[in-house]
């Protein structure tokens, strides 16, 4: 891949944009090591630009957040032809919202926690504490109250007493105009990545997350030490198997491509029960993705080059 020149696309202006950075530089050094020549580019008003003038092979997107996750900068991408690593727009909105994305896990048979999404205007016209009472009443506790839209659990809070509510709520609505209240279930949270580096889209082996604080909340997932990572998963082979199979059922249904991650919980009963699925997973040095890229036996340079070759072999069909 000497001949190669790609662009990886980092930073923005999302609330995720040092998290963000870490995944491209990691990302981009990872592309080196494979023999491909990598630009690193900050994604602002120069972009399109850039694209014009200066235009790579391919682009490999590792933006979290804001445009890079909901399907904006893939649509510009689009607009120009430039291949590109990653799932294209219009999938991009619907996974990057978790609501409809979870509507149609539901309805096509997957486990998901029972949830309410509703926007600050209803608990402005109706009465927050009613309604965040309504949502206890109905959901039960605990709870976990988050935004509908965006990662690296930003705003995201578990909910153990009705006096929690209006804090959490207002934690949410920093982050988006929707609180996405989705019922707390107990039991091993896992994580989940998928790849289509060849002629099969496969599931790496699942990343077992044990969070020290029993919650896997913004600062547990960016401080190396906090939590302690099992992959493959302590889980048995007819789990495993199970969350492989859902993994892959929930990539294909929401029309994703190229690479995924399900985040999930096998709850008390051995059920796989989703809770997101990410366009865009992380790349920094806990980030999850590349522990299970390591615990297949790949490299993750290798994996993106592959990914780039395909992205290419794509767009001349397109």
């Amino acid at each position: 891949m000497t001949d190669r020149s790609v662009a990886v696309l980092a930073g923005g202006l999302s609330h995720e944009r040092e998290v963000s950075l870490r995944s491209g530089r990691r990302l981009a050094a990872a592309l080196r090591e494979s023999g491909v020549d990598v630009r690193e580019w900050d994604v602002d008003s120069s972009l399109v630009t850039q694209l014009r003038t200066d235009p790579p092979d391919a682009v490999v997107i590792a933006l979290h957040g804001g445009e890079g996750e909901n399907g904006s900068v893939q649509a510009v991408l689009e607009l120009l032809d430039v291949p590109f690593v990653g799932t294209a727009a219009q999938a991009c909105r619907r996974a990057w919202d978790k609501p409809t994305a979870k509507a149609e896990l539901a309805g096509a048979g997957l486990d998901t926690p029972d949830w309410v999404a509703l926007p600050h205007s209803t608990f402005r016209a109706l009465g927050a504490q009613a309604v965040l009472d309504a949502m206890v009443d109905r959901l039960g506790l605990p709870l976990m109250l988050k935004p509908d839209q965006g990662g690296s659990a930003l705003g995201a809070q578990v909910v153990t007493d009705r006096s929690e509510m209006p804090a959490a709520m207002v934690s949410c609505l920093a982050y988006s105009d929707t609180v996405l209240a989705e019922r707390f279930v107990r039991g091993t949270e896992v994580a989940v990545t998928v790849v289509n580096d060849g002629p099969e889209l496969r599931a790496l082996p699942a990343v077992e997350i044990d969070a020290r604080g029993g919650v896997y909340d913004y600062t547990a997932r960016y401080t190396p030490g906090t939590v302690a990572f099992h992959c493959p998963a302590r889980l048995d082979d007819a789990t495993q198997a199970r969350l492989a199979e859902t993994a892959l059922a929930a990539h294909r249904l929401l029309g994703l491509r190229d690479v995924s991650r399900m985040d999930a919980v096998v709850d008390e009963e051995g059920r796989v029960q989703v809770l997101e699925v990410n366009v865009s997973p992380g790349i920094t040095e806990t980030s999850l993705l590349p522990m299970a890229v390591r615990a297949a036996g790949m490299d993750l340079g290798r994996l993106y080059s592959a990914l780039v070759e395909r992205a290419i072999a794509r767009s001349r069909f397109t």
